[in-house]
């Protein structure tokens, strides 16, 4: 149940909150060097910088990375009204290259939101504007919230 402090805030705040929350538990985008740029509901931009060990065969960005970027950015956008939510599937296309030290922004944007169901976009760039990849989305509302209560009394207890 979300608590008092989290009901005072406003929907933006709200989603940030989530997004710190979710990101001091995700380890995998942590260990990838993904940083999160903005988190609003239904929205989230991501970005990473392509390291050396990020490549395949072809001296490109493994493709499982784009993805994983594509995908971290919509489980961001998915949970940003602090409701616990996972992928349902994931589709990507991946459009050109990404290659050492690039910086791919993946942009997350609800398309349609229902019930326990949802879809979303991904539009992932280099920091220069080109499109590296497009992924879709399904998103499945399961029980509980993102920010636990627990979090909720510590982050009223550090302010009082």
């Amino acid at each position: 149940m979300i608590s008092e402090t989290t009901l005072d805030r406003s929907p933006e705040s709200l989603a940030s909150l989530a997004a710190a929350a979710m990101f001091e538990r995700d380890i995998a985008a942590q260990s990838l060097g993904i940083r999160i740029d903005e988190v609003r509901p239904g929205y989230a931009r991501l970005s990473m910088r392509v390291r050396q060990d990020m490549l395949n065969g072809h001296d490109m960005c493994h493709g499982g990375l784009i993805f994983t970027l594509a995908d971290t950015a919509f489980a961001y956008a998915c949970n940003s009204r602090n409701r616990a939510t996972v992928a349902a599937g994931g589709a990507i296309e991946f459009l050109a290259p990404a290659r050492a030290n690039d910086v791919l922004i993946a942009e997350a944007e609800e398309q349609a939101l229902g019930g326990r169901l949802g879809v979303y976009d991904v539009v992932v760039r280099r920091e220069q504007g080109e499109r590296v990849a497009l992924f879709r989305g399904r998103s499945y509302a399961i029980r509980g919230e993102v920010i636990r209560e627990n979090q909720h009394s510590a982050e009223a207890g550090s302010r009082a």
